[in-house]
């Protein structure tokens, strides 16, 4: 698939186009174009990507899965609301896996891997005074996400990937893109210098905060 309407691309298997279709679809949802309640048809959203049924239906689950989507019945299905547990649990799990995350960075960080998380602190400070909050939400997510990666605990990287998608709803939830891009280059200095424990400190303090600000934005305002 090229586009909508173009059909199967050569070479691609129903798993390219159900990806496809999953990646579209979440994207929807993360930025409010699909909002809360929003029914999806499976015959709607197959013509609109341009593909068969079984792709949208894989999709589907699979968003269901991440609690994106939710099956009211056999034959309805809507965009799920998230509750004030949801968050919490997000923000739970976010504050376990990032705290370790970043102090496995800050403990084997390679001169290569800080290239690159400083290349995207300069791409996130970019969204930060030119962006939307889909751009700014999607480099702040790949911030986090390359410090994840330079724990080089597998298991870590799974997890947090299974999570990837929420994850980016909660950044798209947070208004605060000038502080949050100066917490983010003070962790940045912090991992460079090695400091394992000022890092997870910083951690903790930047998830903790941001918790606050999504539960009021989100339950209180």
């Amino acid at each position: 698939m090229t586009g909508p309407g173009t059909g199967t691309a050569p070479g691609h298997g129903g798993g390219w186009l159900r990806d496809q279709v999953c990646e579209g679809l979440r994207d929807r949802i993360i930025t409010g174009r699909l909002k809360p309640g929003d029914r999806l048809v499976e015959r709607e959203v197959a013509e609109e990507f341009g593909v068969s049924r079984v792709p949208v239906r894989e999709a589907i689950r699979i968003l269901i899965g991440e609690g994106f989507l939710q099956a009211v019945s056999q034959r309805r299905i809507v965009v799920r609301e998230m509750t004030r547990q949801d968050v919490e649990n997000l923000f739970d799990m976010r504050e376990a896996l990032e705290v370790l995350a970043v102090r496995r960075a800050a403990e084997r960080r390679t001169d290569a891997e800080l290239h690159t998380l400083g290349r995207l602190l300069a791409e996130a400070r970019a969204a930060t005074t030119a962006g939307g909050p889909e751009r700014l939400s999607r480099a702040n997510a790949a911030f986090h996400a390359q410090i994840v990666r330079m724990s080089r605990n597998e298991l870590l990287v799974s997890g947090v990937e299974s999570l990837e998608g929420r994850l980016r709803w909660l950044f798209q939830q947070v208004d605060e893109a000038g502080p949050l891009w100066e917490e983010h280059r003070l962790l940045f200095e912090a991992i460079g210098a090695g400091d394992a424990e000022a890092a997870a400190q910083l951690a903790l303090a930047h998830v903790r905060y941001y918790r606050r600000v999504a539960l009021r934005r989100l339950f209180e305002d």
